[in-house]
């Protein structure tokens, strides 16, 4: 329930009677911590690939009796839901591990309301990685082989139509990064991070690549 790099809720400005989205929501904390922050008029979705953890985010919604909280069963890269329908998208620690990661970034803009914001803590590569663990597949289901450079990630950002990219590398996390993988040394090229954009408050279109037919 805790597995995290970050706490994007600290930044992400939730108000009451907003819609949050969860990127990758697992057994459901961040919703249940944004659940307060939007209150009983608002609203929090969280998306997960995996029944069995959308199956539990749901029993601990029940258990701790939170009814504006929903989980929904889909792919990061392909949102189950509407254009236009968030405020607010966090995730945390989950798209480093998307083998699509300018896709999630399309979603996410397309999801947003006009002036949406996205709110993210992931780990990023500060350095090269070394090929002995970019190719490590452990490494790469351990949130660190998949990193994106920052350059990267600020580029699938705009790309995607997002604005006012801010990327915070937090230094201390390294040391929690040596104890994911103690022989590795990863801990020198790769860090956490808090991600912020925003959506213009124009609207925009869905992202600027050349399949982007027709704003959303």
């Amino acid at each position: 329930m805790g597995l995290g790099c970050g706490t994007p809720l600290a930044f992400a400005a939730v108000q009451p009677g907003e819609t949050v989205v969860d990127l990758g929501s697992g057994g459901g904390i961040d919703c249940f911590l944004a659940a307060t922050d939007v209150g009983p008029t608002g609203r929090v979705i969280g998306v997960d690939m995996t029944t069995a953890m959308v199956d539990k985010a749901r029993r601990n919604a029940q258990r701790i009796n939170i009814d504006n909280v929903e989980f929904r069963l889909g792919e990061i890269e392909r949102l189950p839901l509407a254009d236009r329908s968030a405020d607010v998208v966090v995730s945390n620690c989950v798209i480093n591990l998307s083998p699509d990661k300018p896709a999630v970034f399309r979603e996410a803009f397309r999801v947003l309301r006009p002036g949406g914001r996205v709110a993210i803590s992931d780990i990023v590569a500060s350095a090269p990685l070394p090929e002995a663990i970019r190719g490590d597949r452990a490494a790469l289901a351990g949130c660190i082989a998949g990193a994106p450079s920052i350059d990267e990630l600020r580029a699938s950002l705009a790309s995607a139509g997002f604005e006012d990219i801010h990327i915070d590398v937090n230094e201390a996390s390294r040391s929690f990064v040596q104890g994911w993988s103690p022989e590795s040394g990863a801990e020198e090229f790769v860090a956490a991070a808090a991600i912020r954009a925003t959506k213009p408050a124009g609207g925009g279109c869905c992202g600027s690549a050349p399949a982007a037919s027709s704003c959303c």
